[in-house]
């Protein structure tokens, strides 16, 4: 699905959403369209024309509360593991409590780490000692106001940059 990236009434990236919600924002006046879509895509309805936008932003500004912790999600969890399995490496698809639920362990980013499904299979409940298996890394908190940017990819839209490369050092 095609993301456009969000910008607050001060041009800061705020996050991607899905072109629909984009759209509707757009339509309702909530935002402004930055920039259009580089391939001059557009969208049609019984009444109206509009350009596939790449990046809109808010008319009014939104206050982002400060927080000392980047909120644990499955987005980015992965995006942290690099969608990488921390037992083996392969391409991971879930997310694995290092020390189990079931034995203690708290739902935290020191302790969920992502997982290919044949390794969360095999490690189930037990702990990693109890298999002989050792962590390619150990899991932290990232840290950095570009965790809010989970949507941002290398591959994102190019037109993104000027708002995005101040927050993703």
């Amino acid at each position: 699905m095609r993301q456009v990236l969000l910008l607050n009434a001060s041009y800061e990236p705020l996050t991607t959403l899905p072109l629909r919600r984009a759209v509707c924002l757009v339509l309702r006046d909530k935002a402004e369209v930055v920039h259009h879509d580089s391939t001059g895509a557009v969208l049609r309805s019984a009444s109206t024309v509009m350009e596939v936008p790449s990046v809109i932003r808010l008319r009014r500004y939104v206050r982002i509360p400060f927080r000392t912790r980047v909120p644990l999600t499955r987005a980015a969890l992965m995006r942290r593991d690099n969608f990488r399995c921390a037992y083996c490496g392969h391409r991971a698809e879930t997310i694995d409590h290092v020390i189990p639920r079931s034995r203690g362990g708290k739902h935290v980013w020191e302790n969920c780490v992502a997982s290919c499904g044949p390794c969360n299979h095999r490690k189930a409940d037990r702990l990693l000692e109890e298999l002989g298996w050792v962590l390619r890394v150990t899991p932290q908190v990232p840290r950095g106001a570009h965790w809010r940017l989970i949507g941002i990819t290398d591959d994102s839209d190019p037109q993104w940059a000027p708002y995005v490369t101040q927050y993703a050092a």
